[in-house]
């Protein structure tokens, strides 16, 4: 089901192109007196309506994003707080693997079965992968010092805000950077695996730089995906206020919830200070 709003994005952004040279073209001929015709008029209105409506379905996925984010905070002090927490998660190298696994199984389970589910357990699945997240994001609390924590936060926010900014506004298709993203961050995991035996001080640097170009890229590609899917979805009929539709934004939140962790992380160790 979701699957068609993604394969009707590529036709629907080319006709998108044409509309709007079209659009510019007739502009350019019946301009006349600084009158534009009716039906012009009538297209201007509804493209601005749609790019207002896209927004604000934009901020109810970042919403969705910023409450998974103080989830898996809260997740985290709540691991160092607690002994059970603690030493489930540090007692043995068990527990981390363990949990790893976990959230694979999660984020599968929430991007493969999405369209058989109701809202409610979208929202769950999301809601519990954060809070998994939180378990293994308190090993960088007691990594780093909080001032490194601080910063990283703070420029990852505004890279994310700038980033998603331009994904949302820009009218090129960002389908290339997407791809180059994808196989970018491909390449640093497989790269990321080799250099846990081999040690390599400059590898793990240049995987860090790398890393924080590929999700720079993914930012922008994935809120404009999510914008497209959005359009895609309202165009074929669905209520924007539909289960469909909130389960997209779910997925959505996702995304860019994994792109700003990942983000951060880069950011930490690029700029952190250990203890």
């Amino acid at each position: 089901m979701f699957g068609n709003f993604g394969e009707r994005r590529d036709r629907d952004s080319d006709r998108g192109g044409s509309n709007r040279r079209s659009f510019e073209d007739g502009n350019n001929n019946s301009f006349n007196g600084g009158r534009v015709s009716s039906s012009q008029r009538a297209s201007l209105e509804r493209d601005q309506d749609l790019e207002a409506r896209s927004a604000l379905y934009l901020a109810k996925v970042m919403g969705w994003m910023c409450v998974g984010l103080l989830t898996t905070v809260v997740a985290a002090m709540a691991t160092l707080n607690t002994e059970f927490l603690f030493m489930l998660v540090f007692g043995s190298g068990l527990g981390v693997v363990g949990i790893f696994i976990i959230q694979i199984v999660l984020v599968i389970a929430l991007s493969a079965g999405i369209g058989k589910m109701s809202p409610a357990t979208a929202t769950f699945l999301f809601m519990a992968y954060s809070a998994v997240t939180g378990l293994t994001m308190s090993a960088f609390v007691l990594v780093y010092e909080l001032s490194s924590l601080i910063l990283a936060f703070g420029v990852t926010t505004v890279v994310f805000l700038t980033m998603s900014a331009y994904g949302f506004i820009t009218r090129k298709d960002l389908t290339s950077m997407g791809r180059l993203a994808f196989f970018g961050l491909i390449g640093i995991i497989v790269a990321g695996v080799a250099n846990w035996f081999l040690g390599n001080a400059m590898l793990d640097f240049a995987i860090t730089v790398i890393g924080v170009l590929v999700f720079i890229g993914l930012i922008a590609y994935d809120t404009q995906n999510i914008k497209a899917i959005y359009q895609n979805a309202t165009a074929s009929g669905y209520d924007e206020y539909s289960d469909d539709v909130r389960k997209l934004a779910i997925i959505g939140a996702l995304k860019l919830y994994l792109d700003f962790i990942n983000l951060f992380i880069m950011m930490l160790r690029l700029l952190g200070r250990r203890r």
